[in-house]
């Protein structure tokens, strides 16, 4: 029997007045009863009873053990009450982090619905695509797109941004618009995507009907940031690829141009990563649900 579920013993042996009657009030044997009360007093180094024929009396140690008792297991139980409400009505601080652009485009204009479904949950945003470490930094979950490496983390994919390829009206004026991929291997140059973590230049992704097929074109620049990313195909640096979302204004005004359309870019996979544990937050899992809802319902084109 642990210190707890000692105390509690103790404690309605004191109520009852009785080893019996506390012993059928917890449903344990006369003699487990009798047996923990004698190693609670031999660990605290006092005698906490007296014994009569009748009934059991506390001593004055018992009296002031039995005012302990009472207010640790009082705090207890309401921590735990706590808990258990937390479980049904989540609430509490929760620390996300989503790529910022797509924050700014997707999540936040959606979060008011969030926050009147759920009151109590207090959220602490914050927004970029530099790696997270969540146990370090005490971040609850991130969200990413696309390739993940093996975090040692739980990942749950919430939904997919389509893709397109494309240039700046500057830059097809100045090189011409490739009709196929052997076109665009051709005198074709582009703006390098260099991963944040490891600097390996990501190769362009085709899909060719159900085939998935890379290309890596000659570049004059590699850049890891999507800011800098854009900023170098909108002034012609070379071709891109990007969510349609991002760059869906600059697609309407002809700022810039989709290449290829009959072979897209694979969907990027976006997908939410928390960490191992067996019990997660509600406050967490709603959070989750809520945005793998979103983005079946109000996902990026």
């Amino acid at each position: 029997m642990d210190r707890i579920e000692a105390m509690r013993l103790y404690a309605r042996i004191v109520e009852l007045g009785s080893f019996t009657a506390a012993a059928d009030d917890l449903t344990l044997p006369r003699a487990t009863v009798t047996h923990a009360i004698k190693r609670l007093e031999a660990r605290l180094g006092a005698q906490l009873l007296q014994r009569t024929t009748r009934r059991v009396r506390t001593t004055r140690d018992g009296e002031v053990y039995y005012g302990h008792c009472r207010r640790l297991l009082a705090d207890l139980d309401e921590v735990e009450a706590d808990f258990r409400e937390a479980a049904s009505v989540p609430k509490g601080r929760l620390r996300v982090d989503l790529p910022g652009i797509f924050a700014r485009l997707q999540v936040l204009p959606h979060l008011p619905a969030f926050c009147a479904r759920y009151p109590q949950i207090e959220l602490d945003i914050g927004t970029g695509d530099r790696f997270v470490d969540l146990l370090r930094e005490g971040v609850d979950c991130v969200l990413r797109a696309g390739k993940l490496g093996d975090s040692g983390m739980i990942g749950r994919q919430v939904g997919r941004l389509t893709q397109v390829t494309l240039a700046s009206a500057s830059y097809v004026r100045e090189h011409g618009l490739p009709r196929t991929l052997t076109d665009l291997q051709h005198g074709h140059v582009a703006v390098n995507w260099a991963s944040p973590t490891t600097r390996r230049v990501e190769p362009m992704e085709f899909m060719v009907g159900r085939r998935r097929r890379e290309v890596m074109l000659p570049s004059r620049l590699s850049v890891s940031g999507v800011d800098a990313y854009l900023g170098c195909c909108e002034a012609g640096l070379g071709i891109a690829q990007f969510p349609r979302y991002h760059v869906a204004d600059a697609l309407a005004d002809g700022r810039m141009i989709e290449l290829l359309p009959d072979t897209p870019p694979p969907p990027l996979p976006l997908t939410v990563l928390y960490p191992q544990q067996h019990h997660l937050p509600a406050r967490l899992r709603v959070f989750v649900d809520w945005l793998a809802e979103l983005l079946t319902n109000h996902g990026p084109a």
